[in-house]
C-alpha cells in the first residue's frame, strides 16, 4: 500500500454485496484512499456495511448517486463516511456536513461549484470531467477559495490519469476502466495498482 494518502476513489457501480468485500480489500491494499458504492448497485447500502465491517474504522467507504437527504441519512446509517452526488444540491451538501461526513458534490459549471462550497462542502466532483476537461479545472481553480479540493470524475482512465494530476486535481474517481460488475478482486487490483503507479509518479 502507498506510504501517502493519492486521493483516488474507486466507483464500483454494479458490485454486489457478495462480492464487494473482495473488490474493495483489493483496491485498497492497491493503495487506493477510498471506495464508492453507487446507489445504482444491487444493494448498495448492504455493500456498504459490509465494507465497512471488514475494515478499520477510519477506512473511506462512500455512497454514490446520492440524490437526497435521507438517501444521505440511509448511507450513514450503513456506515458511509462520503458522500458522492452526480449533482449540487444544497440540502444535500448540508446534510452531509451536518453528519460529519465528506461532502463531493457533482458540479459542471462554476455557479454549481460555488453553491456547492455555500452549502458547505470543501471539495467538488468535475462531473463530467470529460466535458469540464483539463483546461476549465485550471480556469475553476483560479477563482474557487485556496484549498478547494477538485476532484474528476467521468472519463478519467489510466491513459488521461497523469494529465489531471500534473494539472492540480486532488484526486481522481475512476469507475468502468477500474471495475465492471463480475470483474474478478485479483483483475481488479492489477488494474488499481497500476492507476495508483500512474498517479504517484506524477505527483511525486
Amino acid at each position: 500500500m502507498t506510504s501517502q494518502p493519492t486521493g483516488l476513489v474507486a466507483i464500483l457501480r454494479g458490485v454486489t454485496p457478495d462480492e464487494a468485500v473482495a473488490v474493495a480489500e483489493a483496491i485498497f491494499d492497491a493503495g487506493f484512499d477510498a471506495v464508492e458504492v453507487p446507489y445504482n448497485s444491487p444493494d448498495p447500502l448492504e455493500s456498504i456495511r459490509r465494507i465497512r465491517a471488514a475494515g478499520p474504522a477510519d477506512r473511506r467507504v462512500g455512497a454514490g448517486t446520492v440524490l437526497s437527504p435521507d438517501d444521505v441519512r440511509r448511507a450513514a446509517d450503513a456506515g458511509a463516511s462520503l458522500i458522492v452526488s452526480p449533482n449540487t444540491r444544497p440540502d444535500v451538501v448540508a446534510e452531509t456536513v451536518r453528519l460529519g461526513l465528506e461532502s463531493y458534490p457533482g458540479a459542471a459549471t462554476p455557479t454549481e461549484a460555488f453553491t456547492a462550497l455555500d452549502a458547505g462542502a470543501r471539495a467538488i466532483k468535475l462531473f463530467p470531467s470529460s466535458a469540464v476537461g483539463i483546461d476549465g479545472m485550471r480556469a475553476w481553480a483560479s477563482v474557487l477559495p485556496a484549498g478547494t479540493a477538485l476532484v474528476p470524475v467521468g472519463g478519467v482512465a489510466a491513459g488521461n490519469l497523469a494529465d489531471w494530476a500534473h494539472a492540480g486535481a486532488a484526486g481522481a474517481g475512476l469507475g468502468t476502466s477500474l471495475y465492471g460488475p463480475g470483474d474478478t478482486p485479483d483483475v481488479v487490483g492489477t488494474r488499481a495498482a497500476e492507476i495508483v503507479r500512474i498517479w504517484s509518479a506524477a505527483t511525486a
